[in-house]
């Protein structure tokens, strides 16, 4: 591989993808292995991890490992590279898509979901690119793709430790590409807006409500997300805001000033709209 793009396809070159199990990751998975990338599936949910993995080695006849994993547990994640190791494979291609949100304000929030938030949207995020890079680094090749959200790019009200974790995901992986520059190592920032996934309804928001906070035109498909998101890591892009309107409210959360933006969005939050707040 070249300093930048995907790597060549081979018999123990593997892309290990994170949240794989539905939604976005399952996507990217899947543009991964139509490009005839070997994959290493990890998610909690092992039944779904299987039938995605049959699916892909039928249609795109490439090698599909699976990796059940609580990526919230340390002690779970600590398994990862002795486990891709045994199957004689080298990660070449670390997707960190794996995510969770929680809903509400912090005064009435769960403490044990907070911290599993942090541990699967931050602390995994870290754990797994401390794991992968260094190999990367030495062998001057690899790609990293981490999940970020136009969350990103200022505080949300309703969803502060969501809001919160994607802007440290984005700062985290722009430093990391900084660092490694001059290796080979490409890392990319993947930061969609509001996607169909059924991940607001696993945080506890209907499809309608979320419907009703961000406008239907802000919405994209999730195979859409991730074929940009593959495209813009074969093309070395630093950060990969998929459609022109998320691509706007990017740039608007970045530029307005907090107090305003803060106040505007804590009025629109569906979690936040109730009078005990």
């Amino acid at each position: 591989m070249g300093p930048m793009g995907l790597p060549e396809p081979g018999p123990h070159t593997t892309c290990l993808v994170t949240g794989a199990s539905s939604g976005i990751g399952a996507h990217i998975a899947r543009e991964l292995a139509g490009r005839g990338l070997g994959l290493v599936l990890v998610a909690r949910r092992a039944d779904r991890l299987r039938a995605l993995a049959d699916e892909l080695s039928a249609t795109a006849g490439v090698r599909v490992e699976v990796l059940p994993v609580d990526l919230a547990d340390e002690r779970s994640r600590a398994a990862v590279p002795e486990a891709v190791a045994e199957m004689r494979l080298t990660v070449e291609v670390l997707v960190n898509n794996a995510g969770l949100s929680t809903m509400g304000p912090v005064h009435r929030a769960d403490r044990v979901a907070e911290l599993r938030l942090v541990r699967t949207d931050v602390e995994a995020v870290v754990d797994l690119c401390t794991m992968f890079v260094p190999g990367m680094a030495t062998r001057r090749r690899g790609a990293v793709l981490n999940t970020a959200s136009t969350a990103a790019f200022q505080p949300l009200p309703g969803q502060a430790a969501y809001g919160g974790s994607k802007a440290f995901v984005l700062s985290y992986s722009q430093a990391l590409r900084a660092e490694l520059r001059s290796t080979g190592v490409t890392v990319t920032a993947l930061c969609p807006g509001p996607v169909a996934t059924g991940f607001g309804e696993a945080a506890g928001l209907s499809d309608a409500e979320a419907a009703s906070a961000l406008p239907k035109f802000m919405w994209l498909p999730a195979d859409r997300v991730a074929r940009e998101a593959v495209d813009g890591l074969d093309r070395d892009r630093a950060v990969v805001i998929p459609g022109a309107a998320n691509r706007l409210g990017a740039a608007a959360g970045h530029l307005a000033p907090r107090s305003v933006l803060t106040s505007i969005m804590a009025r629109q939050h569906p979690a936040l709209r109730d009078p005990g707040r």
